[in-house]
């Protein structure tokens, strides 16, 4: 191909089904980008609301790798419209990498653009500093640390439990740096609460709430790692669910709730059902059993792929199928040494998952694979997946999804090319943007 652009141009004209909004920011996702210091936030102290490391790294470099980046925070998200391609409005979570061909920066009259192997390809949108950011837990913790939003202030992000029981070689997933990026935030001397007090949790929910009063916030998803034993005495789904209790007897029907954990029985899901929950997100992370198997170990180990994807397809009987959204890490497919060779046969096996989950009516999601370079696969392929899968990939989970006659799920915000607010993986902006999805569970 000779240059990213010539790559980019090239899958665009062969894969026109695919908005070339689309092309763009799955490379900006698998890829990363640079930033100009020109680009960067003023942190907490200025009007551009910066990067919260809300998980995972999210980054192709350490802290201490990337420079001024790592002192001066880059933005949440960017916005990309306009320029030669007439790009609609694109949300884009930022996942820096310093070596990047693309790069954010500001022209001589102070106008950010995104410039590709040299050439401006779009003018770039911040978001502006939230006014609940501005505000103080009465311990004085930042709303920010305790209760980031992201999806341009769709979601409230709450990572309860930022490190995860699967520890260590033999058990933790190998694309993930959950645990490595709580060890470099600490390092750093930033602040980055291990568990948060349910009490916390409230007090910044409660700011969100009085100072959002446009409501853009409108679903909050409570995560963090696996609890293979128990977490202050209580097994995953009791942790979890005392803060969605806590939080829907607080704020009853103010936010979409929902919950990322491990596939768990049908008694535990009831339990997150009876708490409040109202959509479950029992991650697969990967199709293929041999993959699943090596990438992971622990998840195998404690669960196993068969009962995982049983207990999937139990959990949509407690909370409809609609209400259930499995992730998968889209990318890990082709990961060396283990993975698929060729695009066709990662994008097969794929398309083998969707096809199972979706003719159950269960609509999974994916967030583009990051191969962060404190991971195993992140250090084997630091190039991560060819932008070809990715597009493909766009292609297929589209395809399937009409095949059995399902619209993007709920919880996710508006469909479609220049509508779409989801901004880890481009599978909202692909969708058709003339439906009514955004249907909330009774409560």
């Amino acid at each position: 191909m000779g240059s990213r652009t010539a790559l980019v141009e090239d899958l665009m004209e062969r894969f026109p089904h695919v908005p070339r909004e689309a092309v763009f920011k799955e490379d900006l996702l698998r890829g990363g980008v640079a930033f100009d210091d020109s680009a960067l936030s003023d942190n907490e102290d200025g009007d551009v609301k910066p990067k919260s490391y809300f998980i995972f790294s999210f980054d192709h470099g350490t802290l201490p790798e990337l420079g001024e980046a790592a002192l001066r925070r880059p933005p949440e998200e960017i916005i990309l419209t306009g320029g030669p391609y007439d790009l609609r409005r694109t949300v884009v979570s930022v996942r820096v990498n310093p070596s990047s061909p693309y790069r954010v920066a500001a022209s001589e009259d102070g106008v950010l653009g995104l410039y590709l192997d040299g050439k401006r390809i779009s003018d770039v949108g911040v978001p502006p500093m939230p006014e609940y950011y501005r505000h103080k837990l009465s311990n004085g913790k930042s709303v920010m640390e305790v209760a980031p939003t992201i999806q341009w202030g769709y979601l409230i992000y709450l990572t309860v439990f930022r490190v995860c029981q699967y520890f260590g070689a033999k058990e933790e997933c190998q694309y993930c740096d959950i645990n490595h990026n709580w060890r470099q935030h600490k390092e750093a001397g930033r602040p980055y609460t291990g568990v948060k007090d349910v009490d916390e949790v409230l007090e910044a929910l409660e700011i969100i709430d009085r100072y959002d009063t446009a409501k853009v916030s409108t679903a909050y998803t409570l995560t963090g790692g696996a609890i293979t034993s128990k977490l202050q005495g209580r097994d995953e789904a009791d942790f979890y669910g005392m803060y969605a209790k806590a939080i829907e007897e607080h704020f009853p029907g103010r936010w979409i709730g929902k919950v990322v954990a491990q596939a768990l029985p049908r008694d535990d899901v009831q339990r997150f059902k009876d708490y409040g929950v109202q959509i479950y997100h029992p991650n697969y992370e990967v199709w293929d059993e041999y993959l699943f198997k090596l990438h992971c170990p622990g998840k195998e180990r404690y669960v196993g792929r068969a009962e995982w994807h049983k207990r999937i397809l139990d959990s949509a009987e407690i909370f409809g199928a609609r209400n259930v959204i499995p992730n998968f890490v889209a990318g890990v497919e082709m990961a060396e040494p283990f993975g698929f060779t060729t695009v066709d046969e990662a994008i097969a096996s794929t398309t083998e998952g969707l096809r199972f989950f979706m003719s159950q009516g269960i609509t999974p999601r994916f967030t583009t694979w990051c191969p962060e370079p404190t991971t195993p696969l992140g250090k084997a392929n630091p190039q991560g997946a060819p932008l070809e899968y990715h597009i493909r990939l766009l292609e297929a989970y589209r395809s399937t999804m009409e095949d059995f006659g399902l619209s993007s799920p709920p919880g996710y915000g508006p469909p479609g090319p220049g509508n779409a607010v989801f901004s880890v993986s481009s599978f909202m902006d692909s969708l058709p943007a003339n439906e009514v999805t955004e249907e909330v569970p009774a409560v």
